[in-house]
C-alpha cells in the first residue's frame, strides 16, 4: 500500500479499496477472536465440570482416617479454588498461546520473506527477552507455590472460625481470632507481592527491547540511505513502515505469552494439588462384591485388633457375638474402644487384624453400598443438612414419600413437634439443624433410621446430650426403632440401656465384663457397679439439691 499507492502512483482510490481489505481482514481476525473465546470457554467449563465430579467422586471413596488427616478448608480449596485457576488455562491461556505462537511464527515468516538481512537485524535484542523470560518465569513458579500454600491457609483458617463462631464468642477469642487472621492474611499478601515485582519488571523490559528493535531498523535505514538516490530511498519507505508494524506485532504476542504463562503457571501449580488427589490410592476404601448377604445373621468379633495411629492400640483381641435380634450395649470410660467397635463394623475404619463376621461372610467381602443400606447409626453428634426436615430425613431419596417421612415420624414421636414448626416438613432448619433444640435434631437422625428399616441399628451415645424431657421422648423411639432388629447401643447414662439383653463393659480396648443389667450390678468390686453406683448417687445428689 505504501510503495504501490502513496510513493509510486498517489492513487487514494485504490488505497481506499486496499485500506478495506484490511479492514476486511481485520474484522475476519476479531470474528474468529470470538469464536476462540467461546469455544476455549466452552471447552474449559466441560473439562472443569468433569474433574470436580472426578474429584468429589474421589472424595467419597476415600477411608475417614483421609479426613482425620486433612481439614476440610483444604479440600474445599481443591474443588473451588485450585479448580478456577485451571479453568483460566483452558480459558485464557492453552487457546490463545497456540494463537500467539501462529501469529509470531507468521510474522517472522513475513519478515525473512521481506528482507532477511533487517528481519536479522531487528531481532538482536531477541536473545535478551529469552533470559528475561527464563528469569521471569522462574519467579513467577515459586511466587505461585507460595500463593497456593497461603490460599490453603486462609481457607482453612476461615472455614474453621466460622463453623466454631460460637466457642470463638463464648470465650471471648474475637480479638486473638482476628490477630492470627491478620498474620495469615499478611502471608498472602506477601505471596502475591512477588508476582507484581516480576510482573512491574519483566514487562517494561520487553517495551524496552521493543524500542531497541526499532530502533537498530532506524539505524540500518540511515546506513542504507547513505549514497542512495530519491527514487531509491523511496522504494524503502514501504519496507521500513511494514518492519516498523511488524515489529509491533511480533512483541504484542511476546507480552501476551507472558501473560498467559503466568495463567498457565499458576493453574500447573494448582493443577498439581488436584491431580495429587486422584492420584491417592492407598485411602480409596475398597468395597466387596458380595450382595446377596443374609443380615439376619450373627454379628461376631474373632480377636480383632485396632489402632487409629501405629503403636496406639485401641482395641486388643476382642472376641464377641451379637445374636440377631439381640440389644447389646456397651459401656467405659471414653476411649476404651466403644466407638471404634462402631467405626470398623460400618467400615469407616478397617480393622488390623482378626476378623469381623456377618454369619460367616467377612464384612470385607460384603459390598459397601449393600453393608452400610442395612447399617444405620445414630450418632452423639447428629449432621443435618441446611435444607428441609422431610430432606434430612430423607435424604433426597425419592423412594420416601411424604406419607412414609409422617409414619416414621409417628412411631418415633416426632410429628408433633414437627407439625408445630411454620412449614411442618417443609421447614428451613439452617445450618446443621440450628434452628432445632439438640433433642429435635436428635429426634430427627431417629426418623432417618426408622425409615430406613436397617437390619443393623447402632446408637452412638445418642442420649447424651439432650434434657430430661427429650430423653424420656428418645428412650421410647429407642425401643420403638430397636424392637425386632439387632441392635447396639452405646452410653454414657447407664440409665437408659438398663433393658439391654446384654452390656458388654470395656476398658482399654478390651472387654472386661459381660452380662445383664442385674448381673453386672451385683458383682463385686465390678466396673460396672462402680459406674452405676457413682452415677446412681450423683442423680440423687442433684435431686437433693432441686429439693
Amino acid at each position: 500500500m505504501v510503495d504501490k499507492y502513496i510513493v509510486e502512483t498517489h492513487n487514494p482510490t485504490m488505497l481506499f479499496f486496499a485500506s478495506l481489505v484490511l479492514l476486511g481482514v481485520l474484522m475476519l481476525e476479531g470474528m474468529l477472536q470470538l469464536l476462540s473465546s467461546y469455544f476455549s470457554n466452552l471447552l474449559a467449563q466441560s473439562v472443569i465440570r468433569d474433574l470436580r465430579q472426578k474429584i468429589i467422586q474421589h472424595f467419597l471413596t476415600f477411608r475417614m482416617s483421609y479426613f482425620d488427616r486433612n481439614p476440610v478448608g483444604a479440600m474445599v480449596t481443591r474443588v473451588v479454588s485450585d479448580m478456577e485457576a485451571i479453568t483460566e488455562v483452558f480459558s485464557s491461556g492453552i487457546m490463545e498461546i497456540i494463537s500467539d505462537l501462529f501469529s509470531l511464527l507468521f510474522i517472522l515468516a513475513l519478515m525473512f520473506w521481506k528482507n532477511w538481512e533487517l528481519a536479522w537485524m531487528t531481532l538482536v535484542p531477541i536473545p535478551f527477552l529469552l533470559i528475561a523470560t527464563r528469569i521471569f518465569a522462574r519467579s513467577m513458579k515459586e511466587s505461585f507455590q507460595q500463593e497456593r500454600v497461603a490460599v490453603t491457609k486462609l481457607n482453612t483458617f476461615v472455614q474453621e472460625r466460622l463453623s466454631g463462631m460460637a466457642i470463638v464468642q463464648l470465650f471471648n477469642r474475637q480479638k486473638q481470632e482476628y490477630q492470627r487472621f491478620e498474620k495469615i492474611n499478611e502471608g498472602h499478601r506477601q505471596a502475591h507481592i512477588k508476582a507484581v515485582w516480576a510482573n512491574s519488571i519483566f514487562f517494561p523490559v520487553v517495551e524496552i527491547l521493543s524500542s531497541v528493535s526499532i530502533a537498530f531498523l532506524l539505524v540500518w535505514g540511515a546506513l542504507h540511505v547513505s549514497g542512495k538516490t530519491d527514487k531509491e530511498i523511496r522504494s524503502m519507505y514501504g519496507e521500513i513502515f511494514a518492519f516498523t508494524l511488524w515489529i509491533n506485532q511480533l512483541y504484542r504476542p511476546i507480552r501476551q505469552l507472558a501473560d498467559k504463562f503466568n495463567v498457565l503457571q499458576r493453574g500447573t501449580v494448582r493443577a498439581e494439588r488436584v491431580f495429587d488427589v486422584l492420584d491417592e490410592e492407598e485411602e480409596i476404601q475398597t468395597g466387596g462384591t458380595l450382595t446377596d448377604v443374609d443380615f439376619s445373621a450373627d454379628v461376631q468379633f474373632r480377636d480383632v485388633s485396632f489402632s487409629y495411629v501405629e503403636g496406639q492400640s485401641v482395641l486388643s483381641h476382642v472376641n464377641l457375638t451379637i445374636h440377631q435380634g439381640e440389644t447389646v450395649a456397651f459401656v467405659g470410660a471414653t476411649g476404651a474402644g466403644k466407638s471404634t467397635i462402631v467405626n470398623l463394623l460400618g467400615r469407616f475404619y478397617e480393622h488390623n487384624s482378626g476378623e469381623i463376621l456377618l454369619g460367616n461372610v467377612p464384612i470385607e467381602q460384603i459390598e459397601l453400598y449393600t453393608l452400610r443400606k442395612n447399617i444405620a447409626i445414630v450418632l452423639q453428634d447428629v449432621f443435618l443438612f441446611s435444607d428441609t426436615i422431610h430432606n434430612n430425613i430423607t435424604l433426597g431419596d425419592p423412594q420416601y414419600s411424604r406419607a412414609d417421612v409422617m409414619e416414621a415420624a409417628k412411631a418415633v414421636g416426632a410429628h408433633d413437634f414437627i407439625m408445630k414448626l411454620p412449614d411442618t416438613y417443609d421447614h428451613e432448619i439452617g445450618e446443621r439443624g440450628g434452628m432445632l433444640s439438640v433433642g429435635q435434631r436428635q429426634l430427627l437422625a431417629f426418623i432417618r433410621a426408622y425409615l430406613y428399616a436397617p437390619q443393623i441399628l447402632i446408637l452412638d451415645e445418642a442420649t447424651s446430650n439432650v434434657d430430661s424431657e427429650s430423653e424420656v421422648l428418645i428412650q421410647r423411639a429407642i425401643d420403638k426403632i430397636t424392637d425386632g432388629r439387632t441392635s447396639i447401643v452405646i452410653a454414657h447414662r447407664l440409665s437408659t440401656i438398663q433393658k439391654a439383653d446384654r452390656i458388654v463393659v470395656m476398658e482399654k480396648g478390651e472387654l472386661v465384663e459381660m452380662g445383664t443389667h442385674e448381673e453386672l450390678v451385683v458383682l463385686e468390686d465390678g466396673y460396672y457397679k462402680r459406674l452405676y453406683d457413682m452415677q446412681f448417687f450423683n442423680q440423687q445428689a442433684e435431686k437433693d439439691e432441686t429439693i
